[in-house]
């Protein structure tokens, strides 16, 4: 597997992310700011004060999703691991992880990768190991077979 692809592929997954959330944003002020004042007061007040706090809770997702892609675009995926750290992709009997950040399952070129992110417990486990050693976690025992 390529490894810059699959990087390539995490990083236009977050930003199909952040553009997504940034036209739902859009899409809910539009509506927000064109509905109409009704006879029923109350109601369009309520309906409008719901709008907002669904504004407020996309914005969080949205300022999330910004800082994990700009905690991503700091990682180095270039170096020369010896063993298992933040950055590497570590191939085992039980499947194939990006240490990088939490985005979950991504296929490439039909190989499913799981991108972990490096405080995860499964990371935490990995950490610091090297090719050909062994891991259990939650009864499961993973052989380190490369790590990229």
């Amino acid at each position: 597997m390529q490894k810059q692809k699959l990087i390539q592929a995490c990083s236009d997954y977050l930003k199909d992310k952040i553009n997504s959330l940034n036209t739902i944003i859009n899409e809910v002020s539009e509506s927000s700011n064109s509905e109409s004042k009704s006879s029923a007061g109350d109601k369009h007040e309520t309906s409008k004060a719901m709008m907002q706090l669904e504004i407020e809770k996309l914005g969080t997702q949205l300022k999330e999703a910004e800082l994990q892609l700009a905690e991503f675009e700091k990682i180095n995926f270039n170096k020369n691991f010896q063993s298992i750290e933040q950055g590497c992709l570590v191939e085992t009997n039980k499947g194939h992880f990006l240490i990088a950040s939490s985005i979950g399952k991504i296929t490439v070129d039909d190989q499913i990768v799981f991108v972990i992110s490096s405080k995860s417990p499964l990371a935490l486990a990995f950490s610091g190991k090297q090719q050909k050693n062994k891991v259990s976690f939650n009864g499961i025992e993973y052989s380190i077979e490369t790590i990229k």
